[in-house]
């Protein structure tokens, strides 16, 4: 059945996943600070809307996939937010990486106002977004998850209901905390094999199928020998992950030195000026040092 969808933000990965929206045959809506952002889903049949307000009052499913957790504030609170502007038992979805504790916010306040928040973060990049095979971590209740289900579906594969709000958040950490430390044997992987006088396109045939095999080293490290640093995940937002994840684990407790020193790595990449390119950017700090 189609829906009435609203869409706040069409980035790298938002575009691709409105426009998924639309070929399911459901009606999007779209608001993003920079309307021309938004011109190729405009031009193929969304409806633009020219404030959060306005957006929120026209859906009845509400999809932010926003830059930081500030962004995610303020498109959610406020006269002008979502909350004050949705109608009631509209389904609020947000799928950007954000803080766990600020989707346990949002859920409290949405729910004072009979409305159904869900935390939806995504894996797979600018990839999974245009096939539409994105992993989708969700927090919320069971009983919204289902119900939005058929939605998710038109955007990615792997589904899962983690658990309660903010439970997607922090499987996103876990994601992160993952990819964080991969992305370093990644590139390291990549200088040995050179360093070696290989061909690291070779190989890559034998160890990306092997034990080594990854996300990361099928999709990104092609794209470290091509020198191809386009972002498929910006390097700033993955910094602003990662510093979530950090304080996140410190809040409970916990050691993470991998993390610690790819946060370090990417940081000093982005005062080189590389902030918007790639993660698989992190090739050039091992080149230069």
């Amino acid at each position: 059945m189609s829906k009435t969808i609203g869409f706040i933000g069409t980035g790298v990965m938002g575009r691709s996943m409105a426009q998924n929206l639309m070929n399911h045959g459901h009606e999007v809506h779209v608001y993003t600070r920079s309307k021309e952002k938004a011109a190729d889903v405009i031009k193929n049949g969304a409806i633009w809307q020219d404030t959060v307000a306005d957006l929120a009052g026209k859906a009845e499913i509400i999809i932010t996939i926003v830059g930081y957790p500030s962004d995610v504030e303020q498109v959610y609170f406020g006269q002008e937010g979502i909350i004050e502007n949705a109608q009631p038992n509209s389904y609020l979805i947000d799928m950007t990486t954000s803080d766990p504790l600020l989707a346990e916010k949002i859920h409290q306040h949405a729910k004072e106002k009979q409305l159904h928040a869900l935390d939806a973060p995504v894996s797979g990049g600018d990839i999974g977004a245009k096939n539409g095979k994105l992993s989708i971590m969700v927090g919320g209740t069971k009983d919204a998850y289902q119900a939005v289900l058929p939605i998710l579906e038109c955007m990615g594969e792997n589904i899962v209901h983690q658990g309660p709000a903010g439970a997607g958040q922090h499987t996103k950490m876990a994601n992160q905390i993952t990819i964080a430390s991969n992305m370093i044997g990644v590139s390291e992987a990549i200088m040995y094999a050179r360093k070696a006088g290989l061909d690291p396109a070779q190989v890559l045939k034998s160890i990306s199928s092997g034990a080594a095999g990854s996300w990361s080293l099928s999709n990104l490290a092609p794209r470290m020998m091509e020198q191809d640093y386009a972002p498929g995940f910006y390097i700033k937002h993955f910094i602003k992950d990662m510093k979530i994840a950090l304080q996140s684990a410190k809040n409970m407790g916990l050691s993470t030195p991998g993390l610690e020193i790819s946060l370090k790595l990417y940081e000093e990449l982005a005062e080189k000026g590389e902030e918007d390119s790639g993660t698989q950017a992190l090739i050039k700090w091992f080149e230069q040092n």
